[in-house]
């Protein structure tokens, strides 16, 4: 049963990943009165990747974009969804937050081994854009851990089933806010789409990948849009008892962020910075002081 899970949980979390891409075309294709892709198109998409040709910079070219896919298939075995958590009994929040800095990371080495100046340049935006949201992330989670006195996800899911959803309970309601403010930077969406900026710098790290290389990089970026909305589920609204009803959890909050990604421009990184730096934290900085103040 352990390795069934251990199949199962990233394997759902890849197609749920693969479903928010064709939600978001076909979203964004409608808002703009476009028919839009049929929301299988990012499925036959990395199928056909995979296929073509692929060219390598060498073996530190190879060994980032794994690096990268590698740490967003491990943080979904920490995630519980509706009940499956593999990996329940190791580690925690704190695993999740440090396996999340790998992702820019592994895609720093494949984006140097590169050599090209896009590629450079979307990279120092990624490890920017990564250090504006990181704090307020850090100051939420300290806030839920210090609520319930745990790191444990399994047992904060079940501390809200018990009772209620954080974000409807006063001390971390503030948290709840905060965390809704950077969840568009964490998935990489407008209005914090300066990692990519396609019409700026040529799809930024993405710029020397093509074949499998940028099938990888699809899938990786399908997982991060789920483990920014899983984590929310999970701290924030109680998680779920069974898959189904995390999923339509999952599919409001994406709903809400892809709203934000069609009604507002991209901002500029240093414009980025600026904002997370400011409401996002203070806020969850706020939210974290009134449960170390008000405790139970």
């Amino acid at each position: 049963m352990q390795v069934l899970r251990l199949i199962l949980s990233p394997l759902a979390a890849l197609v749920i990943g693969i479903l928010f891409l064709g939600l978001s075309r076909k979203f964004m294709a409608r808002i703009q009165w476009r028919y839009g892709p049929p929301l299988y198109q990012p499925l036959i998409d990395i199928l056909r990747l995979f296929t073509q040709r692929s060219v390598s910079h060498g073996v530190v070219f190879d060994l980032g974009i794994i690096l990268t896919l590698a740490a967003s298939f491990v943080i979904v075995l920490f995630l519980p969804f509706g009940g499956l958590c593999p990996m329940s009994g190791s580690g925690g929040l704190l695993v999740v937050l440090y396996m999340m800095l790998l992702a820019p990371l592994g895609m720093a080495l494949t984006a140097g081994e590169s050599a090209n100046p896009n590629s450079s340049i979307g990279i120092s935006r990624w490890f920017i854009l990564a250090l504006g949201y990181e704090v307020p992330l850090l100051l939420v989670l300290l806030a839920v851990m210090t609520r319930y006195d745990t790191i444990s996800l399994v047992e904060i899911v079940a501390a809200q089933r018990s009772h209620t959803s954080s974000i409807a309970t006063f001390p971390l309601v503030l948290s709840g806010v905060a965390y809704l403010l950077i969840m568009p930077a964490v998935m990489g969406l407008r209005p914090f789409e300066v990692v990519q900026a396609p019409q700026e710098i040529s799809s930024g790290p993405m710029a020397e990948l093509g074949g499998r290389y940028l099938a990888m990089a699809t899938v990786q970026h399908a997982l991060s849009m789920f483990i920014g909305i899983s984590l929310f589920v999970n701290l924030l609204w109680g998680g779920a008892s069974n898959p189904l009803v995390f999923l339509l959890k999952m599919l409001v909050m994406f709903a809400l962020v892809l709203w934000v990604n069609a009604a507002f421009p991209r901002l500029r990184i240093d414009q980025a910075i600026r904002f997370l730096w400011r409401w996002p934290t203070f806020v969850a900085f706020v939210g974290l002081l009134l449960v170390v103040v008000i405790g139970d």
